[in-house]
């Protein structure tokens, strides 16, 4: 996988949030193989330092850092947060969202596009959270994102991929762009599912931070985006609506 020319080993991208504590964060990302997990800018004191061993953490890691705009509701609060987290962690990469409600945390597609559009002239690489609107997408692209970034469902529901034909349409419609199933996504099933379709990888964290066992999570969703991917690549039967036999029975022994 390949995104703003870099390459990337894994199609897994974890989030860092909600979990039990730093050394299972820490194997939960060895676990799952990623090699890019996604922080948050947190607005800390620079007079206390707070949160300094948290980053201190995530770069121990020695994974590529994704920082977001999670809880940005406006494109200045996006873009300034942006900004922040250019100087925080000396990378162009930003994971964009600005959120338009706040029961569905769906993104607002207006801001999005406004702010995707400042923040690729700033020399940003956007990787923008996104619906499965192919119109926004298009306009996505169209300010500079090289990369998109629909959601499965709403973000920690765990319900899935609750729209499988938009998504499919959206594969289709953006054969080039690298697309990563972003939010929703519950069980390594939805994983392998967004992966059968042909995304190019999947990003989650609740799943994993909030598993019962989140070690072995993130190891089952590995398997899962693998297996997914490989099943994609071996392009697989399509679905009938009658049975087929398996066992040829043409010149098989039968009773009169």
């Amino acid at each position: 996988m390949e995104v703003y020319g870099t390459k990337l080993a894994s199609r897994l991208l974890l989030g860092t949030s909600q979990y039990p504590s730093p050394a299972i964060l820490a194997d939960a990302v060895e676990a799952a193989g990623s090699d890019v997990v996604t922080v948050s800018l947190r607005r800390e004191s620079g007079v206390e330092r707070a949160g300094q061993g948290f980053w201190s953490l995530i770069r121990s890691l020695g994974v590529k850092v994704l920082p977001n705009t999670a809880g940005c509701h406006t494109v200045k609060e996006a873009v300034a947060t942006a900004q922040m987290a250019r100087e925080v962690f000396g990378t162009p990469w930003i994971k964009l969202e600005v959120i338009g409600n706040h029961d569905t945390l769906q993104p607002d597609p207006f801001a999005l596009v406004e702010a995707a559009g400042i923040l690729s002239r700033d020399g940003f690489q956007v990787f923008p959270y996104t619906t499965d609107d192919l119109i926004v997408a298009e306009r996505l692209v169209e300010a500079g994102c090289q990369v998109l970034m629909p959601w499965g469902a709403p973000i920690g529901s765990g319900k899935g991929l609750n729209n499988r034909f938009a998504l499919r349409s959206m594969r289709a419609h953006f054969p080039d762009v690298p697309l990563v199933v972003d939010a929703g996504i519950g069980l390594p099933s939805h994983a392998a599912d967004a992966m059968e379709l042909g995304y190019d990888a999947v990003l989650l964290n609740t799943a994993v931070a909030k598993a019962g066992d989140p070690v072995r999570m993130a190891e089952a969703f590995r398997h899962a985006v693998e297996a997914g991917r490989l099943a994609f690549e071996a392009d697989p039967m399509e679905p009938r609506d009658m049975a087929a036999p398996s066992t040829p029975v043409l010149g098989t022994a039968f009773r009169s």
